[in-house]
């Protein structure tokens, strides 16, 4: 491998460590550090390739932490396993892009990072929803321009939210913190569609209704959709929380998107392929008062022939984690993840993993998501 693209750090460690991304922050190094490990890491500004990181985990390396802009499956995991490695951990939450029984089958358990992006996440996307629903980026493109000439009573008129419903596809941890977000900061009524009852989301919105009454207001519902598509047909606004897998791969199509309200706002800071991208752009084409934004994209980094031009698009380049907090917090979490399988500590049980970012974190790992199937000892 190209040595002036890596650097390596406690060069004399006895445990050798490759990451694939330079990651923020310094406590993710002492983590390793502390568990003997010689650290490798690439500084090369383009996401590496399956063939460069076969060759960067060579003929010894214990573990790795790898991201989710690469395939990892059989032939990486073998490889690690053949260099003797026993753990490698995902620098995301979502883990889609790793073959789970590939790294089962090599005896390798697989980390990822919950808990530290949650609020971040659903902070975005609060922000990419009002952003499409006022026309914020569009509005923002004709004050650059040079366009603007003063104040106009018909100028960007976008969309009111509050007292509307929000529509969340997957009511899981960030899910679930956005419709609280959007319930309690906007008076929103709530309907998710999700694999099982939210009975945390739904108790939060008969408190908050017990408030609003109290105080002589209007209260709030909130209640699971039977069907998607009776969310779509009812949601002012839509945010997609989902997992990546076989069944939400463009589980928006152009079918699902024609059952949208005109003026609604689509949202997604999950995975780009959840949405058909070419139908979005056709349906964005066609519908000038619906609005989209979009933090993630289905064959990222590259847009779909048409997407960029979509002035009722908002688009980011997948900064939905990206505060300092969260993104140190991730590596923090990823190199516990590896410094406990290297060091055979068991495995964190608990949905809090902010114990780990204390001074004195538990001697666990605190997210390895093939444990059972590993037969994994469990913290405590």
């Amino acid at each position: 491998m190209n040595q002036e693209q890596w650097r390596t750090v406690n060069p004399d460690g006895e445990r050798r460590v490759v990451v694939t991304r330079d990651l923020p922050g310094e406590r993710w190094l002492r983590i390793l550090q502390d568990a003997g490990c010689r650290i490798e890491i690439s500084t090369s500004p383009a996401a590496l390739t399956g063939g460069e990181i076969r060759e960067a985990i060579g003929r010894r390396c214990d573990a790795a932490i790898g991201q989710l802009t690469e395939a990892w499956g059989n032939e990486l995991f073998t490889a690690l396993r053949d260099a003797g490695g026993t753990a490698y951990s995902n620098y995301a939450v979502g883990y889609d892009n790793v073959d789970l029984d590939a790294a089962t089958r090599c005896g390798i358990p697989v980390g990822n990072t919950p808990g530290v992006l949650t609020e971040a996440t659903a902070e975005l996307a609060v922000a990419l929803t009002f952003a499409a629903a006022r026309r914020i980026g569009e509005a923002e493109r004709y004050i650059r321009a040079g366009r603007f000439t003063g104040w106009l009573p018909t100028l960007f008129i976008g969309g009111l939210l509050r007292r509307r419903t929000v529509g969340i596809i997957g009511a899981g941890r960030i899910g679930t913190a956005y419709a609280g977000m959007m319930m309690e900061g906007h008076r929103m009524n709530v309907v998710y569609f999700s694999p099982r009852r939210n009975e945390e989301l739904e108790k939060r919105a008969a408190d908050y209704s017990r408030y609003l009454e109290a105080t002589g207001h209007a209260p709030v519902f909130c209640r699971r959709a039977g069907r998607l598509e009776e969310l779509l047909e009812t949601a002012d606004c839509v945010s997609i929380h989902t997992v990546l897998n076989d069944s939400t791969r463009h589980l928006i199509d152009g079918e699902k998107l024609a059952l949208m309200k005109e003026t609604a706002v689509l949202v997604n800071t999950s995975r780009g392929p959840v949405i058909d991208e070419a139908a979005l752009v056709e349906h964005c084409r066609t519908h000038p008062r619906f609005a989209a934004g979009l933090d993630v994209f289905e064959n990222e980094p590259a847009l779909a022939e048409g997407l960029a031009e979509c002035d009722n698009v908002v688009i980011v380049p997948h900064i939905g984690s990206a505060t300092r907090w969260s993104r140190e917090g991730m590596a923090v979490l990823a190199a516990c993840n590896v410094a406990a399988m290297l060091n055979g500590f068991a495995v964190w049980n608990r949905p809090d993993i902010l114990p780990f970012l204390s001074d004195d974190p538990p001697r666990a790992a605190p997210s390895i998501v093939n444990a059972g199937p590993l037969g994994l000892p469990v913290f405590g």
